[in-house]
């Protein structure tokens, strides 16, 4: 697989080819994980709401302290048995908190069906996703790549991304209509591409 990803690079992109294939051996190379089992989408999702806008550091108390409060059950139902006041115990926002149960809600309600996201092309994921109170695209587009292990993602929403291209190809201040037609090439692999950019600035995905 790893050969494969490359010759295709080397064949349609030789300016990405050597980011992708140093960061395909590197000593941590860079990989897709295996999906996420869909009793946990919904504990993905609500630490992605939570982590919003938050240091690493903070994000990572606060969810502690929130799994903590459900005692390890992250699920729609249990979340819906706390109150806002509740979880504000936990130091999630008051906005958040709305969101967390909003988000649940729709889950039990069944007006979100997040057993069936496995079965939805990309494009359905992140229509059904954004329906989530909190859940915007770029969220939508991390999960594609990071639970779903979707391999042809790629987040124009990321700024980490936006600014590893603009060195890559050395284009400062590059737009989207400038990006998509260099970004099209790298099908089938563009989570790979995504993952390789990341790698090459040391950092994560970046809102």
């Amino acid at each position: 697989m790893q050969d494969q990803i490359i010759a295709h690079f080397t064949k349609v992109d030789p300016i990405l080819a050597p980011v992708i294939a140093a960061a395909l051996t590197a000593d941590k190379p860079i990989a897709i994980g295996l999906p996420t089992k869909p009793e946990f989408y919904f504990r993905e999702l609500a630490e992605a709401v939570i982590n919003q806008q938050l240091a690493t550091k903070a994000a990572a108390t606060i969810w502690r302290r929130f799994v903590e409060l459900l005692k390890g059950e992250v699920t729609p139902e249990n979340v819906i048995k706390f109150s806002a006041e509740e979880l504000r115990t936990a130091g999630v926002s008051r906005q958040k908190a709305g969101y967390l149960h909003a988000m649940a809600q729709a889950v039990v309600s069944g007006e979100v069906k997040l057993e069936t996201l496995p079965k939805l092309s990309d494009e359905e994921v992140i229509k059904e996703l954004t329906k989530l109170k909190g859940i915007g695209p770029w969220t939508a587009e991390m999960f594609l790549m990071f639970t779903l292990g979707r391999p042809d993602v790629f987040s124009y929403l990321d700024l980490g991304l936006l600014r590893a291209f603009e060195i890559v190809y050395n284009q400062p201040g590059a737009t989207r209509a400038q990006m998509e037609p260099i970004v099209a090439k790298w099908s089938p692999y563009r989570t790979y591409a995504a993952l390789a950019l990341w790698h090459s600035r040391d950092n994560k995905p970046l809102i």
